[in-house]
């Protein structure tokens, strides 16, 4: 019996409770079960010893090339070891690490590096190019190291790393992350808050997910430059001594594999991937065993209720959705529930408040749709980063929103109905898109769907439905036609597209979410 083990588990959440208020939390796995695997990857593993050690060698490299708590470190990285040591390095030293979206231009990165004063830029060297540019434009960020390869004018990640000390710090200062919005309007901004917290959407998650670091194992989906992976696919794991397995990218055939391979107990999804799960062929899908499966969590992006139904009746009751954002967290909802509530994200966590206002800042009834807002309390308020304007407008009182549109049913339970920017208001009337793109996805012609309000003389705006078809699917106008066939058989009219339009792409960010304001813009006339 391994010594993690025979720890009384009382004591060991209690220490583990300290050693996170530390930014130490690594440290007492590494302590307890060195040998056990940390992370798994196809660019390397650690084990929780090795896993720590790096942390501590890191922390000491940073530290002597003048970093203090409350400086920043931007991080350019695919989902590698490194990622995770710059992350919990920060998070023991007092930085604040911003990782940033590696599908980015070398100037949108350049700028995020530069706006979160990063003194520290930590660039993949599959990124090389990008990562040049970004540090052009970023002169703060005097040190620079190159992860997996040489960058010019980075030094090597590794080299900086060897021969420091291993052990655990002495004097660890809790440090955090500063994470950017996805800037579907404007510029990305800097979420950031001035005392580092543990994220508190986690702690009921944690709960629900019931980890035991001894027989569980995470499979982490999507990219950990997005809040949902870092946090509630590699930091809740990680707190219960969990080994996580992380995907490069995700695909749907090897999910399946590595869920069979690895005994995959946990992981976390965005609905677009649950839609290629359901799309592979029903013999592929039945080839593997998933019984290992205890808690797939999903938010991010709305699901479609027919998917999320599918879904439970192919894994099981083990289907969780949350309703949280960058900014702060909300609601969870188990599968049970769920099935008596479909599409709903749930109710309020312990500790969360949610309301949803009218335009002028009033609480509407139960079943009226509004704007929702989140309490943001204590040291979970956040701000934007050097945007006072931005901040004050997400606020009203102590409560903040996402632009989220959504209503209360007489029983608690939130139901999302859309964005407040994605809303297309046609003859007056509103439509929301997730809701159109809900139905056509049932089509098994659509792989993908992106509905959009388009210019219209007589209606100011008319619902557009931008489909990529499934592989063996051609386009036609009779496709198109039998495609608002299906809306109008199951949506009032006055929601279904009024064209129908055939795509070879479509632009979804890594959480999941569609980019419906670059689709609306091939519609827009140049200014």
């Amino acid at each position: 019996m391994s010594q993690a083990e025979r720890t009384d588990p009382t004591s060991l959440r209690d220490e583990l409770r300290e050693a996170t208020a530390r930014g130490m939390t690594i440290a007492v796995h590494a302590r307890l079960a060195p040998g056990r695997p940390a992370l798994v990857s196809g660019a390397g593993s650690r084990s929780f010893g090795s896993l720590n050690a790096h942390c501590n060698q890191l922390a000491r490299v940073l530290r002597a090339r003048g970093l203090r708590a409350g400086d920043g470190v931007a991080l350019l990285c695919s989902n590698r070891p490194e990622f995770v040591e710059v992350i919990y390095a920060g998070a023991r030293a007092g930085f604040r690490v911003t990782p940033i979206n590696f599908h980015l231009t070398g100037a949108e990165a350049g700028y995020i590096v530069e706006n979160c004063e990063a003194k520290v830029f930590v660039a993949d060297a599959r990124f090389a190019e990008t990562a040049g540019e970004a540090a052009a434009l970023a002169p703060g960020a005097a040190v620079r190291l190159a992860v997996g390869g040489a960058i010019p004018g980075f030094d090597d990640y590794e080299a900086a790393l060897a021969g420091e000390d291993a052990s655990d710090l002495a004097d660890p200062v809790l440090g955090g992350t500063m994470l950017y919005t996805s800037g579907t309007t404007g510029r990305p901004k800097g979420v950031y808050r001035r005392e580092a917290a543990p994220a508190r959407l986690g702690v009921p998650v944690l709960k629900a997910a019931v980890m035991d670091g001894a027989r569980d194992r995470a499979l982490c989906t999507g990219p950990l430059y997005h809040a949902a992976p870092l946090g509630l696919n590699l930091a809740i794991p990680l707190v219960a001594g969990v080994p996580v397995v992380l995907m490069d990218r995700f695909d749907a055939e090897e999910t399946l594999r590595l869920v069979e391979r690895e005994r995959i107990t946990h992981t976390h999804m965005v609905p677009t991937m649950f839609h290629r799960l359901l799309a592979l062929p029903e013999e592929m899908r039945a080839r593997h065993d998933l019984s290992s499966l205890r808690f797939v969590l999903h938010g991010a992006a709305p699901c479609p209720v027919h998917v999320k139904r599918a879904l439970i009746e192919w894994l099981g009751p083990v289907v969780y959705e949350y309703y949280a954002a960058t900014e702060g967290g909300g609601t969870l909802i188990g599968p049970e529930e769920w099935l008596r509530k479909p599409g709903s994200v749930g109710r309020p966590v312990a500790g969360e408040s949610l309301v949803v206002l009218d335009a002028e800042g009033s609480e509407v009834p139960p079943g009226n749709v509004g704007t929702v807002y989140i309490r943001a309390p204590g040291s979970g308020r956040f701000e934007y980063f050097k945007a006072p304007g931005k901040t004050s407008g997400a606020y009203r009182g102590d409560h903040f929103t996402l632009g989220d549109h959504g209503y209360f049913d007489e029983d608690g339970y939130l139901f999302l109905t859309g964005r407040s920017a994605e809303l297309i208001i046609s003859g007056g009337v509103n439509v929301y898109p997730a809701e159109v793109d809900a139905v056509l996805l049932m089509h098994p012609a659509v792989a993908d769907v992106a509905t959009v309000g388009v210019p219209d003389e007589e209606w100011g705006e008319s619902v557009k439905s931008v489909v990529l078809l499934q592989p063996g699917r051609s386009p036609s106008d009779a496709l198109a036609e039998e495609l608002r066939a299906h809306c109008r058989a199951h949506l009032a009219h006055y929601k279904c597209p009024r064209s129908v339009e055939f795509t070879d792409e479509l632009p979804r960010m890594p959480s999941g979410k569609i980019q419906r304001h670059l689709v609306r813009a091939r519609y827009l006339a140049p200014a």
